[in-house]
């Protein structure tokens, strides 16, 4: 069964990294809302990776690692 080229679609994967001073969530959500400002379309965030800014001993930040998909518009 084909795909007409009306249906076939185009995706593109990057990598962005959030950061937040409460929470790996927060973190991930401030990714994702800030690439809401630049792309359209979005479609999946995949978070892949958690880390722990550590400064004196104390955690100061929680940074997420998300790959986010979203749909090339066609011309």
């Amino acid at each position: 069964m084909s795909k007409s080229a009306s249906t076939s679609s185009v995706y593109r994967v990057t990598e962005l990294i959030g950061t937040s001073e409460s929470s790996w969530e927060d973190a991930a959500k401030n990714a994702v809302e800030t690439a809401t400002k630049m792309l359209r379309d979005l479609r999946v965030a995949e978070v892949n990776k958690l880390d722990l800014v550590i400064e004196d001993g104390k955690v100061t930040a929680f940074r997420a690692r998300v790959n986010l998909s979203f749909k090339y518009e066609k011309s």
